[in-house]
């Protein structure tokens, strides 16, 4: 199976005093035997979030080992050209870059699962590729 990986799960599993960390360290371990794949934008938020929340020296070490432990995936300009589709598209739920760039994402790849713990933008969006996007854990 193949899954795309959130922001919001990698900060759950990155800080053990969030309220969310043991359900992402159980879905992290869950998913060790998946194709996990973490967009490109995602290291961007990660990365700026660990930093901000923490250090400099701390959110190195996340963006490290989830280089390590995950894929990351590139956009592509299809990605981009779809991204900008669906901001405009859902312009009233005002999705974020990171989101879209997972919807994206997850249509060119045919993902259907998502780890994540945002479930609000990915419950409204409706993708091409199927019905829905099934959220974990």
């Amino acid at each position: 199976m193949t899954v795309l990986v959130d922001t919001s799960l990698l900060l759950a599993y990155a800080f053990a005093r969030d309220s969310n960390h043991t359900a992402a360290s159980k879905a992290v371990r869950a998913s060790s035997g998946d194709t996990r794949i973490v967009p490109a934008p995602v290291l961007t938020e990660l990365f700026y979030m660990v930093m901000v929340r923490l250090n400099y020296e701390r959110a190195i070490q996340v963006f490290a080992s989830t280089r390590a432990a995950f894929e990351i995936a590139a956009l592509t300009e299809s990605d981009m050209v779809r991204m900008q589709a669906i901001m405009e598209q859902y312009r009233d739920a005002r999705f974020d870059y990171t989101d879209t760039a997972i919807m994206a994402v997850s249509e060119r790849l045919n993902v259907t699962k998502i780890l994540t713990f945002d479930h609000r933008d990915f419950s409204i969006f409706r993708p091409r590729h199927c019905n829905f996007l099934e959220l974990l854990p």
